[in-house]
């Protein structure tokens, strides 16, 4: 199994699509890696050779912010813009789509599941009671 950023990729996928498999390199990146480094795009990764493994490592170091130090990065930016107090940082802040989309419906990725409006349950009538007895001599 070839591992490359800290990703063990997986072994019967083309290494094309292996390679989106860290977190930060897309099909047009994978494609443009595996170019540079000549190696074919649709041999599997189990066929690589410990050669073109590391040339491709080598390359993923060299150029691209990957895995954790992308990931960080990421974070450190939406804390920045919750710590201004910008309206993308609010929205992070509440859970809220932060692009512009709408809320009053759809949005149910960001917001979670429905949490419907309490629906109070009528008390269940008690069973009519049978008319008391009429008391004699009354």
């Amino acid at each position: 199994m070839a591992r490359v950023a800290g990703v063990d990729l997986p072994r019967e996928k083309r290494g094309e699509v292996a390679i989106t498999y860290i977190y930060g390199l897309g099909r047009a990146t994978a494609r443009k890696i595996l170019g540079r480094a000549n190696v074919d795009p649709n041999k599997r990764v189990k066929a690589w050779t410990e050669e073109e493994v590391g040339r491709i490592r080598e390359l993923i170091e060299r150029d691209h912010k990957v895995e954790g130090d992308l990931r960080r990065e990421v974070s450190m930016n939406v804390k920045r813009l919750m710590d201004i107090g910008a309206y993308r940082g609010i929205r992070h802040r509440r859970g809220l789509p932060v692009r512009g989309q709408r809320t009053h419906t759809n949005a149910r990725t960001r917001k979670g599941p429905r949490r419907g409006v309490m629906v109070k349950k009528k008390p269940a009538a008690a069973p009519a009671a049978a008319p008391a007895p009429k008391k004699a001599g009354a």
